[in-house]
């Protein structure tokens, strides 16, 4: 059995104080969307970058409303967000030449999710050989471009 190794993010998962959900947002405003990294906005969901990516490029897709789980979601809810992952995907593949995917969604804390009331699916772009020693020898994880970078080329 592989392994999937990420201690960089312990830190940021275990935290003790309650975090203000960060899929909560305005579903109207699109002012300060480039400063939360908000890549696309559709009728029920949005997508946003990960400021604490697995990979270069991780994007996560949430509705607006705020639910927990995906059975809560109205069907035309997850249509969009389905949607929207696919939209993104395929996004990806034109602008960063991902080779492979994670995607997926952690349901509940004891499953990983950082924001366990609001439900959101993940899209972690993959390339062969993106894994190496540093997580291993240095509890540090390289990733390779900014989140700024990434931004302008998923948004653009």
């Amino acid at each position: 059995m592989e392994k999937i190794w990420a201690p960089w993010r312990n830190k940021y998962v275990t935290l003790k104080t309650k975090k203000k959900c960060i899929f909560c947002i305005d579903k109207k405003s699109a002012s300060g969307d480039k400063k939360k990294y908000i890549l696309k906005r559709n009728k029920y969901c949005f997508s946003l970058l990960n400021l604490y990516p697995y990979n270069n490029g991780h994007v996560m897709v949430a509705p607006y409303r705020h639910v927990g789980t995906l059975e809560m979601l109205k069907e035309r809810e997850l249509l969009d967000l389905i949607g929207l992952v696919n939209h993104t995907k395929k996004k990806m593949d034109k602008s960063i030449g991902s080779m492979g995917y994670n995607i997926g969604v952690n349901i509940g804390k004891a499953a990983g999710a950082g924001f366990p009331d609001h439900v959101h699916m993940h899209i972690v772009p993959r390339w062969e050989g993106d894994t190496n020693f540093m997580p291993v020898l240095s509890n540090t994880k390289v990733i390779a471009a900014s989140l700024d970078d990434m931004f302008d080329l998923l948004k653009g």
